[in-house]
């Protein structure tokens, strides 16, 4: 019976993209990829872009379900070779490195056993390393030079850029001017939807792909979604002119401050305070919303999280999840106990509005319970699992809920992506066009 549970949980995962291990582990595995890709009707995302970041392949693979306690210190390499540099003496923890690794402890059980269950089940490690690979059916879209939106944003002629958004024959857009075309974005072009970029939510309101032309770079847009491209001194346009029409899920992955150069290189980012001025409260639905807040392991910032960014957010009956990284062959991605280097991050969830979250409310929903784990094989760029899907029992208010994303770099079906970068991951080469 356990065999065909298995099975048929496979199936489902092929289908939907998340694969909910045995009840108990408290973990599900995500592949992004098939997740995103449901939003669009005739592309779905490229594998091999998505995955682009590679890493080395554990020694033997991933065997059985100690490979999480076998990992913890492992510093043998793939290839078994490399020489074991020889212990020091251990230094002395400061106070808040001392903070940082109690919080490991407490997780490091919960992050161990849902590791252990994800090794266990064996059809779906057996279709993981497929995960990461295009499977050649589809047309690959011609490759186009990406955009640095947040530099094409900081320049003078940012509030004169337009974008065109190709609407097909007998489609419904909301835009400020439309203009009849020769030309077309595709062969299913019919009239050409011409608006602001930033500062201006762009909307696609059909039920199908939109093609969108910046700069003579192609980009996809999803269904039902709405992009609002601006920096953080604008993000108060977001505020809805009734608390009615608020969000119910407001999910932030912020530009947190790092001492990586290397991250520093891929974007920039921004002071911890700043973020004590996003208007979160405002942005909340009358009748609650779920804040889901990505944070690294620095204990300088779970500290800032929980005594000032919280509070003045107004979010309370906190619970952390965590995202477990693993490679392709199911091992992690580093070993579970590198203090500098943990192979997880934190998903902080807390709810705005609390006091209006009752028995009256049209949808009831379910608290989530702390130290749930989300599995995934991580992406390039610190793109994060989508939420939608995991959270939607826990979110509050009316159905279908509103949801928002703050800091986004791409767009999902049916969201508001805020940032100074939605379109980054729209543009054409992160996908293949379906054959129809």
């Amino acid at each position: 019976m356990e065999g065909e549970a298995m099975v048929g949980e496979l199936s489902s995962f092929r289908d939907c993209g998340i694969y909910s291990l045995p009840e108990g582990s408290g973990a599900v595995f995500v592949d992004p990829v098939l997740v995103l890709s449901k939003s669009y009707a005739r592309h779905r995302l490229r594998r091999s872009s998505y995955y682009a970041r590679s890493f080395q392949t554990s020694q033997g693979g991933a065997r059985g379900g100690a490979a999480a306690e076998e990992q913890v210190g492992d510093t043998s390499g793939a290839s078994g070779k490399r020489k074991r540099k020889k212990k020091g003496k251990p230094r002395d923890m400061n106070e808040r490195e001392r903070a940082a690794e109690l919080r490991h402890q407490e997780a490091r059980p919960f992050l161990v056993k849902a590791h252990e269950c994800f090794l266990h089940a064996a059809e779906l490690l057996s279709v993981l390393p497929t995960v990461t690979r295009d499977d050649g059916s589809s047309q690959v879209e011609t490759e186009a030079p990406p955009r640095n939106f947040i530099e094409l944003g900081s320049v003078w002629q940012a509030s004169h850029w337009e974008i065109s958004l190709c609407l097909p024959p007998q489609g419904k857009l909301s835009g400020l001017r439309e203009k009849e075309s020769t030309q077309s974005c595709s062969n299913l072009c019919a009239v050409r939807t011409v608006m602001p970029l930033f500062d201006n939510p762009v909307a696609n309101e059909t039920d199908d792909d939109l093609d969108a032309e910046f700069l003579n770079s192609r980009y996809i847009l999803p269904s039902k979604s709405c992009l609002h491209m601006s920096d953080l001194r604008r993000i108060h346009d977001l505020i809805p002119a009734h608390s009615d029409y608020g969000f119910n899920l407001i999910v932030i992955d912020p530009p947190w401050e790092n001492a990586s150069a290397y991250q520093k290189s891929l974007y920039p980012t921004l002071p911890s305070r700043y973020f004590l001025y996003i208007p979160v409260r405002q942005l909340a639905h009358t009748q609650g919303a779920l804040v889901a807040l990505w944070v690294t392991n620095r204990e300088k910032l779970r500290i800032f999280v929980e005594k000032e960014l919280f509070p003045a957010w107004g979010v309370t009956d906190v619970s952390v999840f965590y995202w477990l990284k693993v490679k392709d062959d199911g091992s992690l991605i580093g070993d579970l106990d590198l203090f500098h280097h943990r192979p997880y991050e934190c998903l902080v969830l807390g709810y705005i509005n609390s006091k209006e979250i009752c028995s009256g409310c049209d949808v009831s929903y379910t608290l989530p319970q702390s130290n749930q784990v989300i599995i995934s094989i991580p992406s390039a760029y610190s793109r994060k699992p989508p939420l939608g899907k995991l959270l939607s029992e826990y979110v509050p208010g009316p159905r279908p809920g509103k949801f928002v994303e703050l800091f986004a770099r791409e767009l999902q079906s049916g969201w508001t992506c805020w940032g100074n970068e939605p379109l980054c991951f729209q543009d054409a080469r992160y996908f293949v066009k379906v054959r129809q």
